[in-house]
């Protein structure tokens, strides 16, 4: 599924955090399907047979379609859905989260569990690390190389990135485009010029920027 930008988790990763001598370890990973994110999940619980929990939670879509929460036997509602709403307040796309629990002799209760569960996501994805994705279109400059000084100023002093300039018959300077921009970006790029660039489209990729 394609989205214009969204945010999600910077990839695969892990963090850990103590509470009452319990062991809860945030495992991560960025999925596009159900069947990748359960993938995860029984991939996490293998390697983990021996912990008392493997609670989970994911969110999949655009919209959030495809969102599941598992408490993998701790009261009802105490891990699974904390771990999901930290998804969701968050803003997270395409993103699925294991706590495994490895258990330290003190019960925490309800609101223990909820705080345990809920922090170890948060305090996790802070430590893994957030990215925006911003669908872009590689846009390509081709110029003679006298231009080349001229246009790679404006586009670094430009809210435009600069890709990447291949040094060939004609320079080809390669800027990323967002979407919506790109008829923008050909008319200043065009002036910039003086009319003597050939413009071109390329393919469609994805930016990402880390979320402070």
């Amino acid at each position: 599924m394609t989205f214009a930008a969204y945010e999600t988790v910077k990839g695969r990763g892990e963090h850990e955090i103590v509470i009452q001598k319990s062991r809860f370890i945030a495992f991560f990973d960025r999925v596009e399907t159900e069947e990748a994110a359960q993938a995860f999940i029984e991939k996490v619980k293998k390697e983990h047979w021996n912990a008392a929990h493997n609670c989970s939670a994911y969110l999949i879509g655009e919209r959030d379609e495809i969102q599941k929460a598992n408490d993998d036997g701790e009261p009802s509602g105490t891990a699974g859905v904390p771990m999901l709403e930290v998804l969701k307040k968050r803003g997270l796309k395409d993103t699925v989260v294991v706590v495994t629990r490895y258990f330290g002799g003190i019960k925490l209760g309800a609101g223990g569990l909820i705080r345990a569960y809920g922090g170890a996501v948060s305090e996790g994805l802070n430590a893994v690390g957030v990215v925006r994705r911003s669908l872009m279109i590689i846009v390509h400059t081709e110029i003679d190389y006298h231009w080349l000084g001229k246009v790679e100023y404006a586009l670094r002093e430009s809210s435009y990135t600069l890709k990447g300039i291949e040094y060939l018959e004609m320079v080809d300077v390669q800027a990323y485009v967002a979407v919506g921009e790109v008829e923008v970006f050909e008319k200043w790029m065009t002036n910039v010029t003086n009319g003597q660039a050939v413009l071109k489209r390329g393919d469609e990729t994805y930016l990402e920027e880390d979320v402070e």
